[in-house]
């Protein structure tokens, strides 16, 4: 590991000011110090904010919904009875990460922010995995990588646990820069990068997430259902979260959202389609689930996904309406 200076500031605009090229943040550390055990990460700077004060806590709102500090950990969310009665893509998202250690220290903003676990990005290869001008992934080893959105020259997955959830029930993050604050949809806050210039997520090296904001949940059923090798610690294979408004037993509408299977969390719209004005029962929502993959490309080793996600939406589903098998 590098040599880097460090900080410990203890309001957010402290802590902006010390950002910038050659900064990085430094939350639960989950991630970050992985990548610069392994040289992917060399910051000059290391800005702690785990003395931010406002930074932390869950506050609830009938009126506006629920508000989550960036420096939530899992175990608290997964503590909160609130979260438990009406977020429980939430809580169920937080359950799949199955490492106590993880869970008592790694963010909920940290779980949106930590980098690709793209095999060739961890072992140095850039985000992008490009060699002599071509991608090392389609013709390498990609059985974790992209079912869709994989076009190129991005294959790695979305890694963050709660960006379906979040999305699905239509959260929002507060961000503060130089300029000020400012609010940017969870759905909004991920992008697929077209050079190694760019990131995975739209935040500037002199920005940090404060807060992420969840709406009321207002009596939506909402689920998340993940499907991985193993019940220790690990990454999905597919996950997908599902947020459902129903109008007796039909539905009146619906966000179906994939994780882990494409560089941004995966809305779809023909999911949500096919269960739009229909009573939700195990043959809709594999129809539904269907419909979720009916796009997907699967590149040389990894078309066992596109079945595992097509399942992973069918379960969402059928968990969101209480009809889990």
């Amino acid at each position: 590991m590098n040599r880097f200076q460090y900080a410990s500031p203890v309001t957010k605009e402290s802590a902006v000011e010390l950002l910038g090229s050659g900064a990085v943040v430094l939350a639960g550390g989950t991630d970050l110090l992985s990548l610069m055990k392994a040289d992917v990460a060399s910051p000059d700077l290391v800005v702690n904010i785990k003395e931010i004060a406002e930074l932390k806590g869950l506050e609830h709102s009938e009126g506006s919904g629920l508000r989550i500090g960036a420096l939530v950990t899992i175990d608290e969310l997964l503590q909160d009875s609130r979260v438990q009665e009406e977020y429980p893509s939430l809580i169920q998202a937080a359950d799949g990460i199955r490492s106590a250690q993880i869970r008592s220290v790694g963010t909920v903003a940290g779980d949106l922010c930590q980098r690709p676990r793209c095999w060739y990005y961890r072992h140095g290869y850039g985000l992008l995995a490009m060699q002599n001008g071509s991608s090392m992934v389609v013709d390498g080893d990609n059985r974790y990588h992209a079912i869709l959105g994989n076009g190129g020259p991005a294959y790695f997955v979305n890694p963050s646990s709660f960006a379906p959830s979040l999305i699905a029930l239509g959260a929002s993050l507060k961000v503060s820069g130089p300029n000020g604050e400012k609010e940017i949809s969870v759905a909004d806050f991920f992008q697929t990068p077209q050079s190694e210039a760019e990131k995975e997520y739209k935040l500037s090296d002199s920005e940090i997430v404060t807060q992420i904001l969840v709406p009321a949940a207002g009596g939506k059923a909402n689920a998340t259902y993940e499907i991985r090798e193993k019940e220790a610690l690990d990454w999905p294979l597919a996950a997908a979260a599902v947020s459902l408004v129903m109008q007796g037993d039909q539905v009146e509408s619906a966000k179906v959202v994939l994780g882990h299977v494409a560089p941004v969390p995966w809305n779809s719209d023909e999911a949500a389609a096919a269960l739009k004005g229909k009573a939700v029962s195990a043959s809709v929502a594999d129809d539904a689930g269907k419909a979720a993959v009916q796009q997907a490309k699967a590149l040389s080793r990894n078309k066992f996904k596109i079945q595992l996600a097509r399942v992973a939406v069918k379960r969402a589903i059928l968990r969101a309406a209480g009809m889990e098998v």
